[in-house]
């Protein structure tokens, strides 16, 4: 869709890449995971086009769900959000969401984490689960005559995880490695530096993946608390794609979700208005400085979005034509590349450019790409530049979003998301192609003009940007 590919790009909370992993040295994959995974390479990607069916499912307990069929291959993926997310991590106990998260398959129900490896093995199911900004993530891919036995143990991840203490402290290890090793690290360092100066006291300004002291501080009960004030039916969206009928589905929504509190317990979270005007600098003796630049953004219910987001396109959302690309790489050689994107988070927007370039020559680059947003704000695109951009933001559509059952599932869940509506994909291309000249213009001129914020990690800058 339009905003999911950003989603996360502006306050995204450095990687924690052991969580969720499970154990470092698992049993081999007996042959229903063989067959997952041999399916899954050598199946085409789905048809995505208009005449997609998208059917609304209801079960007796009143869960949603969207559902696209497809019984060309036995291949059943489900994906699903629970609103709150790293977001609701209390102060002092940042991390928690992202540690709960690598936990659901460690244990649930009557299966310790051993027990529940070898039993999601033999069903031939992939689970995961992912904590973001605003929400908790999970999904789970199976063989739809594996699927009574994967939904089961995916019931227990979801109504009865054990939190263990075994399994947290060795995820608690996992993640506090990550985070010393990276803790010096000039990315880690200035990221950080930057949401406090963007986010201010406001949850984003958190570290998603927590501190030494804050995950020193996090309890099974913490953990056991957390649960149950997200996995709630109220904050549910759910998306199911494969080899499963509505009526099948409706019994597995009960039999998954069924079962969970009606309501969400969760903290309020203000919206924001990124700090801007502002420059952040943290000085490194680097061969390379990167530069990262924030302008407002759009709220995905604004009535410009699509004005905005075929401005972007141009400005430096496509990676190969856009002008930021044009002057700053193809011109000038200054940089690998230079783009732009439109961030949405729940309660804060904001539209950032990114690059990185030699260090001698970091002054010029912040300059140029001043430079080329001033005109864009200035002018906005031409005729020709905005039907440029409106094939391509139609067309790459599919490709992006809609090429494996995977990928579909997740995007008809953001749908719900963004409150888009079931037949958003049918609505889509002449939602983009009625935006006028004058549209983007107007939106380039109401979100550039604005004096951005400004980091630059590495040497001082030589001269003024």
């Amino acid at each position: 869709m339009l905003t999911s590919q950003h989603r996360g790009a502006f306050a995204r909370a450095l990687p924690s890449p052991l969580v969720g992993e499970g154990r470092a040295a698992r049993r081999a994959a007996p042959l229903a995971s063989l067959l997952l995974a041999i399916f899954l390479l050598i199946l085409p990607p789905l048809t995505a086009h208009a005449a997609m069916t998208i059917q609304e499912v209801k079960s007796e307990k009143g869960i949603n769900a969207w559902l696209v069929e497809d019984h060309t291959a036995p291949i059943i993926a489900i994906h699903f959000v629970f609103d709150g997310g790293n977001a609701q991590d209390p102060a002092g106990k940042e991390g928690l969401a992202n540690l709960m998260t690598g936990l659901f398959d460690e244990g649930a129900g009557d299966l310790d984490g051993d027990a529940f490896q070898v039993k999601l093995d033999d069903a031939g199911a992939e689970m995961s689960f992912e904590a973001q900004r605003d929400g908790i993530y999970g999904s789970m891919r199976m063989l739809s005559e594996q699927q009574d036995a994967a939904f089961d143990l995916l019931r227990l991840a979801v109504n009865r995880p054990r939190f263990d203490q075994a399994p947290i402290d060795r995820i608690h290890a996992q993640v506090l490695s990550g985070i010393v090793a990276h803790e010096r690290a000039p990315k880690t360092i200035a990221q950080h530096k930057w949401l406090r100066a963007i986010y201010g006291t406001h949850p984003y300004s958190r570290p998603a993946e927590g501190t030494k002291e804050s995950l020193a501080g996090i309890t099974p009960a913490d953990l056991s608390a957390f649960h149950k004030a997200t996995f709630a039916r109220d904050g549910l969206h759910v998306a199911v794609v494969g080899d499963i009928d509505a009526k099948t589905l409706s019994e597995k929504l009960d039999q998954l979700f069924g079962d969970l509190p009606q309501k969400q317990t969760l903290a309020p979270v203000a919206d924001f208005a990124p700090k801007l005007g502002q420059q952040v600098e943290v000085d490194y003796d680097l061969p390379q400085t990167s530069l990262q630049l924030a302008w407002p953004g759009v709220k995905r219910s604004a009535p410009d979005f699509y004005a905005a987001v075929l401005m972007n396109e141009i400005l430096g959302g496509s990676p190969f034509t856009s002008r930021l690309f044009e002057e700053v790489r193809e011109k000038r050689g200054l940089a690998y590349g230079a783009y732009s994107s439109l961030v949405d988070h729940r309660h804060s927007n904001a539209l950032v450019v990114t690059t990185a370039t030699r260090a001698d020559r970091a002054a010029e680059t912040l300059s140029l790409v001043r430079k080329v947003v001033k005109q864009m704000a200035e002018g906005g695109p031409t005729e020709a530049e905005l039907e440029a951009a409106k094939k391509h933001v139609i067309g790459a559509f599919a490709i992006n979003h809609l090429d494996s059952s995977g990928s579909i599932a997740a995007t008809l869940v953001d749908l719900q998301l963004d409150k888009l509506g079931i037949d958003y994909i049918q609505r889509r291309a002449a939602l983009i192609d009625q935006v006028t000249l004058d549209e983007v213009k107007a939106a380039a001129k109401k979100l550039l003009s604005a004096e951005p914020a400004i980091m630059v990690v590495g040497p001082p800058l030589e001269g003024k940007g």
